[in-house]
């Protein structure tokens, strides 16, 4: 069962993820603190888990929900990326990984969209790719010093995560639009 109302506590909490964003920036860039950046990523991760446990046990899943929570996901990733590229250059590979694959998800998604009429929710590889992200994000932030090996091993294994999950959503999406015509 779809929800079409858009302002539902799934969707605030969404939103709420997205206006973190300039927060989380400032206390890492400007303020330097990055205990508290830690702890504004956890309670971001905190409001993710909690929109999607709500949206499915209190049939609160919208079209709009399934669009705007991997945008906050995606847009986090992003921003904490692109704090930790000042200080470690080599994150630059997941980065770029993520926007290329990203933009061609969206643009086939879109397509997907119009040929279908449905959206699409996350699959389980793309769940991994996520967590591994997520962690390689919060290790760089929690351990300041962390070594460069230990660095560039976190961001291969997610690099590869991300190509896995890039490759498999392509071929699924384009699966389904061989299927349409």
């Amino acid at each position: 069962m779809r929800n079409k109302n858009i302002f539902t506590i799934p969707n605030i909490l969404s939103i709420f993820r997205l206006l973190l964003l300039p927060v989380i920036v400032y206390t890492y860039m400007n303020q330097k603190d990055y205990v508290l950046t830690g702890v504004l990523l956890l309670v971001s991760g905190i409001t993710d888990l909690l929109d999607g446990y709500i949206a499915r046990t209190f049939h609160m899943i919208s079209d709009l929900g399934k669009i705007l929570d991997p945008v906050a996901d995606k847009a986090t990733q992003a921003v904490v990326l692109l704090c930790l590229i000042t200080r470690f250059r080599w994150l630059v590979i997941p980065f770029m990984c993520i926007v290329v694959k990203e933009l061609f998800m969206s643009f086939i998604g879109l397509i997907v969209i119009k040929k279908t009429g449905e959206v699409h929710g996350a699959v389980w590889h793309g769940k991994v790719a996520t967590f591994m992200l997520d962690f390689m994000i919060i290790v760089h932030i929690i351990f300041y010093n962390i070594s460069s090996t230990l660095s560039i091993i976190l961001a291969i294994i997610s690099t590869l995560l991300i190509l896995l999950s890039f490759y498999l959503y392509a071929k699924e999406n384009i699966n389904i639009l061989k299927k349409v015509g």
